[in-house]
């Protein structure tokens, strides 16, 4: 099985969830819900599942659930796959 693994920085408690652009190494992302009782991680991987168009259980956070750098994986994509879903281009 494939799976995609991407390097995120998430900024909670913006005005709207949405992707930025590359913050260094990793993608920032901005959601919306704050960082209390993991309701960033879930709008993080519920974001991310939407718009790969995977499902909400394929996407998961392997590293980083307490900060706001963050390692997710999206089974069922490649790296390059995730990307283009995404709307953006690799570094």
């Amino acid at each position: 099985m494939t799976v995609a693994i991407l390097t995120v920085h998430v900024q909670p408690r913006s005005s709207r969830t949405e992707i930025v652009g590359w913050h260094g190494d990793a993608l920032k992302i901005r959601v919306k819900a704050p960082p209390v009782d993991g309701a960033a991680n879930d709008e993080l991987a519920r974001f991310v599942a939407q718009e790969t168009g995977v499902a909400r259980s394929a996407v998961r956070i392997v590293s980083g659930t307490t900060g706001r750098r963050k390692r997710i994986s999206v089974d069922g994509l490649s790296t390059e796959q995730l990307l283009v879903s995404l709307g953006i281009s690799g570094q």
